[in-house]
């Protein structure tokens, strides 16, 4: 908890709120055109002595219930509240998620990466859209039912997925795939998704529940991978994770290493698509 920016950041707010954006009556005596340390107390139902302690930095550590309705009293911003949330020594709270909602920007970005493999997932692993090349490396996976979408659920459950990926690394993507699986189903509290997927992998995979009994955790955000493309053959590529405004999806992208044999393989992939 920072409790002199925590002060400065609520005062400065206060008085830039106007009276009349809340609903309230100026006055003739208002000596300040911003909120009153008063009117803020009864706005957030916290108590006027208790605003003055946080404006002063001498308060004891507040709740998120108390940040949360001096926020809305305020009228902060998310980006302002989640700044009020950490000055206070608090996790800001998590931003809507997307689920299977595609936003229309996402689907244009995809498209105009023509020469890019690039796909869209959630933060758990279901494949929600992808473009033509990445479907020409990885199969028409959005064919398939919910579940078979999901790329911990693909991996650990279907041979022939792993038959794409040289049998050394094998060992390596395992423990990646459930090290981000276990950071992902943290982050969201262990909901009813996240366990219902582990739990089905658990049951299905003793690999899988021998792994998740490790309890590694790992965010997967860049690496490099190799597939064994039966068009082209073996290639690598540096895999690039790339966050977008919902939580709970990622922009998968699959870059070639300059001057590898990659590049050409991927033209020729290309190419193939364009006929």
């Amino acid at each position: 908890m920072d409790r002199a920016e925590l002060a400065d950041f609520l005062r400065r707010s206060r008085e830039r709120l106007r009276p009349h954006e809340v609903g309230l009556t100026a006055g003739p005596l208002r000596r300040t055109p911003g909120l009153r340390r008063e009117e803020l107390a009864h706005l957030s139902g916290v108590s006027a002595d208790y605003v003055m302690r946080l404006e002063q930095a001498r308060s004891s550590q507040p709740s998120t219930q108390i940040l949360a309705a001096l926020a809305l009293a305020l009228r902060l911003t998310a980006d302002e509240r989640d700044h009020l949330y950490l000055l206070a020594g608090h996790r800001p709270p998590e931003s809507p998620r997307a689920g299977t909602e595609i936003r229309p920007a996402l689907r244009y970005l995809l498209d105009r990466l023509g020469d890019t493999p690039a796909q869209l997932l959630t933060d758990l692993g279901d494949l929600l859209a992808q473009n033509q090349l990445a479907e020409a490396l990885f199969g028409r996976v959005l064919e398939l039912d919910p579940l078979h979408r999901n790329i911990a659920w693909r991996w650990f459950t279907n041979p022939s997925v792993r038959a794409a990926y040289p049998a050394e690394d094998h060992d390596h993507q395992s423990r990646l795939r459930v090290a981000d699986l276990r950071a992902a189903a943290a982050r969201r509290g262990y909901d009813e998704p996240a366990t219902a997927l582990i739990t089905r992998l658990q049951s299905e995979s003793e690999e899988f529940a021998a792994l998740w009994s490790r309890h590694e955790v790992a965010v997967r955000r860049e690496s490099r991978i190799r597939i064994v493309h039966p068009t082209v053959g073996a290639i690598e590529f540096d895999y690039e994770i790339l966050h977008t405004n919902s939580p709970d999806q990622r922009l998968r992208l699959f870059t070639p290493p300059p001057d590898s044999p990659t590049v050409e393989a991927l033209e020729l992939l290309t190419r193939a698509l364009d006929r």
